[in-house]
């Protein structure tokens, strides 16, 4: 493996990453893995591997340095362990494009005409891959760069997130195949074409609109420190300022308030010290601005002398101020809400979040049911948890389920004043897409805000600041997408597709590079 090699893989890595917040240059993807795939002509698998990796570890270097933030401040853990921590997330993410890497090039050997269709299923297989395979990562995903392209990205309704990744790769592919045989103009078209329909399809549904009455939410963004957020010499500031906010709104005449992930700084109807005079302070508070809250509250139920069942939960108040529904929290955060191997291997972890014990995930993709101030009848609305977002699949389900609006409470305080927010405000454009309802995004810290059906980000709020936005959003009119109906079936096929193509290698290798 030669220097040139070398420097182009790092230069794919650093083009790829700068495509993402905060550099947000989405057009660099549509180059940005031609020098990996020029670097891994002539490779071996081996070589492939390794050129992948370091593709990798620039890539998700650039994209989820982050971390250490969390790990070093809310974690407790000296910067010198939490870089390496850092690292080595970075190095289990970087597997991904090492195995592609490696795939491409014993491909490229033996079935080079298959490349250019080959190289975007396997990577879209791959990102697939990422999203379970231990709990799943799928931050940083290929496709989730072009948020702002709304034309490009409109075909999601049918692909999810991945066809965008695949087309990504597919382009770069058709590109690195130009430039070494300008002879290959027919694939080249093909391919534009592919792109000009994905653009015509985007353009048509950007057209289109539910026939459905809005709705008027209010999302308050609180900016509570996270040191302060669990001391009990604040518990009655922070919740005072929670309902300062609300009141500011309330003559917008909003249908529903959001406040974020873990607003109260208590256990929701617990029972533990100041805990059940805090709930009867904000049942009072709800029924006296007669407005529905949905707010995020740690949950635990004693499920013995020294054991409970801790969850992190979302909790809907009617205008009564009595519980309407309850969301428990069911992929939860590995090492924040949960240390996976907690009594072999990882013994000496600690959590990140601040809690009597582990959380536990829940089970039900519970629809709330909301009135609507403009129709009088009643709209389903599905709230995920701060890093649920970010599973396609998991929110799917609950458009699935019924939910015409979805909305998500998170704490981003975690990520400090780094691109975390604003990767993980992208992702919420691709749920909204995929599934075609509007979501609504209630941050401690920011980024709160609106997405439209369409993926058109409506109004948002600076992180670390306060915040009380308003808007009318408009409801699906309750039909459902193909990604709604069967999630991640192209994905699927493209690790099919992958695997077909290995298990079917000829066995003796001709030269035809």
């Amino acid at each position: 493996m030669d220097r040139r090699s070398l420097v182009l893989a790092g230069i794919a890595g650093l083009l790829i990453a700068l495509s993402f917040p905060s550099a947000d240059i989405p057009l660099l993807a549509w180059f940005g893995l031609v020098p990996l795939l020029l670097a891994l002509r002539d490779r071996t698998p081996k070589e492939g591997f390794w050129l992948g990796a370091l593709f990798g570890i620039v890539y998700f270097g650039g994209t989820v340095y982050w971390v250490i933030n969390s790990v070093h401040f809310y974690g407790h853990i000296p910067l010198v362990p939490a870089a390496l921590i850092t690292l080595l997330l970075c190095s289990y993410n970087a597997l991904y494009p090492a195995l592609f890497g490696a795939i491409i090039s014993r491909l490229r050997a033996k079935r080079p005409a298959l490349i250019i269709i080959a190289a975007p299923a396997v990577w879209t297989g791959l990102e697939l891959a990422r999203t379970y395979v231990f709990s799943g990562f799928p931050w940083s995903l290929l496709g989730y760069s072009q948020y702002r392209m709304l034309p490009l990205i409109q075909f999601s309704d049918i692909t999810g997130v991945y066809g965008v990744s695949f087309l990504i790769v597919l382009v770069n592919a058709l590109a690195a195949g130009l430039i070494e045989d300008r002879k290959r103009y027919l694939p080249a078209i093909a391919g534009l074409a592919v792109l000009v329909a994905a653009v015509l399809y985007g353009y048509v549904r950007l057209q289109q609109s539910s026939p459905a009455e809005g709705i008027r939410i209010s999302v308050i963004q609180g900016n509570i420190e996270q040191d302060k957020k669990w001391d009990p010499a604040y518990q009655s500031e922070v919740l005072a300022a929670y309902e300062r906010l609300t009141k500011g709104v309330l003559e917008k005449k909003p249908d529903l308030v959001i406040w974020p992930e873990t607003a109260t700084p208590f256990y929701f109807n617990g029972n533990y010290q100041n805990d059940p005079a805090m709930t009867r302070d904000l049942k009072t508070f709800v029924r006296g601005m007669d407005v529905p809250l949905l707010f995020g509250s740690p949950f635990y139920e004693r499920t013995g002398e020294r054991s409970y069942i801790l969850r992190n939960t979302a909790y809907l108040l009617d205008r009564s101020g009595e519980t309407a529904a309850i969301y428990h929290k069911i992929h939860l955060v590995p090492f924040g809400e949960y240390v996976p191997l907690k009594d072999s291997l990882l013994f000496f972890v600690n959590k990140m979040v601040q809690a009597i014990g582990d959380f536990q995930g829940g089970t039900e993709y519970t629809v709330m049911k909301v009135r609507n101030g403009e129709s009088s009848g009643k709209v389903a609305v599905g709230t995920v948890i701060c890093y649920e977002i970010i599973f396609p699949d998991l929110v799917r389900r609950f458009v699935d389920q019924g939910a015409t609006v979805m909305t998500t409470i998170t704490n981003d305080a975690w990520f400090g004043r780094t691109a975390a927010p604003y990767q993980h405000f992208s992702m919420a454009v691709f749920r909204a897409v995929e599934n075609r309802v509007p979501v609504a995004r209630a941050a401690n810290t920011g980024i709160s805000g609106f997405i439209d059906a369409q993926g058109r980000i409506l109004e948002t709020s600076q992180i670390f600041t306060e915040a009380a936005l308003t808007r009318t959003v408009t409801p699906s009119d309750g039909s459902k997408t193909f990604y709604t109906r069967y999630g991640d079936v192209f994905a699927y096929l493209c690790g099919l597709a992958s695997l077909v193509l290995l298990v079917n290698l000829p066995k003796k290798t001709a030269n035809t590079n």
